[in-house]
């Protein structure tokens, strides 16, 4: 396997939602110990990302990056986000990177009662104003979705942003103005296949830099795989009731979506992250999802293992 950066992600699923910012320290403190080099905490309706990680700084002192994946952004507003994560920036040492996504319509229609209108122009308003206050400059957007006329006066230098995108104007969106993308259910043919040529192709046309590509890849190191597959189907599931994730897992042509879970000894994980590397992904964001705590302890040990060799 060979990849720029390995992360790993706590927060959704498999046992790993953070209740606690004490949970979130001791997650951290495992991904410091074991040599990770980026720390991830999902929005799962459990402890705000954000605010969790800006509190761990002293338990990460080796980790090179914390970010949130993702921040949905309906139900926010530019300028508060941007004062969070300026302030998450300087407690972090200028280590953290905002992950951030348009969400979803059950969270902003059930959850928040707000209309899932266009949010792609909406996420694209987002990022117009959120960009000037993260470079320490003024906002002044006006558009048919939001509006923000404001400045910060908080010493940090602007996060690098990494947007959720799985359609076609996401992705160049993502490519031609920020530093990539982070996925969530997609897997390595769909990358190489679909991802990476509109990623790659809208950031040449603006003339920026190779984006990031950081993939979400769920892992379990188990002899039991009946259970670990159950679990997996389970998770699956959730994904597949989202139209967007939905398509790009039948783009893999999957006889069943829980495939993309990596499960099994470690050498057999092992080649499964490999081929994300040949995908074309630069960054690995992994989670342990398991069935049981041994099982997670086992996953949790063959990684720290293979890190520290």
């Amino acid at each position: 396997m060979a990849n720029d950066r390995l992360g790993i992600r706590w927060g959704l699923a498999g046992g790993t939602t953070l209740a606690t910012t004490n949970a979130a320290r001791e997650a951290a403190a495992f991904a410091d110990a074991a040599g990770f080099d980026s720390f991830w905490i999902s929005n799962a309706m459990a402890v705000d990302p954000i605010v969790a990680l800006a509190s761990i700084g002293a338990s990460s002192a080796n980790l090179s990056e914390l970010g949130t994946s993702v921040v949905p952004l309906f139900g926010r507003h530019p300028v508060v986000l941007a004062q969070q994560a300026l302030t998450a920036q300087s407690a972090l040492d200028n280590r953290f990177t905002l992950g951030i996504g348009a969400g979803s319509k059950s969270q902003a229609e059930d959850r928040l009662g707000l209309s899932w209108d266009k949010p792609f122009s909406f996420t694209r308003e987002f990022v117009e104003a959120l960009d000037p206050l993260l470079a320490g400059q003024p906002a002044s957007v006006d558009g048919q979705q939001l509006s923000a006329h404001a400045e910060l006066s908080i010493e940090a230098p602007p996060p690098p942003i990494l947007l959720a995108a799985l359609g076609p104007k996401m992705l160049e969106f993502a490519g031609a103005h920020l530093a990539g993308t982070t996925l969530g259910q997609c897997g390595p043919k769909t990358i190489a296949s679909y991802i990476v040529p509109h990623l790659h192709e809208a950031a040449a046309r603006a003339g920026r830099a190779t984006p990031r590509i950081m993939a979400l890849v769920r892992i379990c190191v188990t002899d039991d795989h009946a259970k670990a597959f159950e679990l997996a189907q389970k998770i699956s599931g959730w994904y597949q009731a989202f139209p967007s994730y939905a398509r790009v897992i039948e783009k893999e042509g999957l006889a069943d979506p829980a495939e993309l879970h990596l499960i099994g000894s470690w050498s057999q994980v092992l080649d499964g992250l490999t081929q994300y590397a040949q995908a074309g992904v630069t960054d690995l964001r992994l989670e342990v999802a398991t069935p049981s705590e041994a099982s997670a302890h086992t996953t949790r040990a063959a990684l720290a293992e293979y890190l520290q060799r």
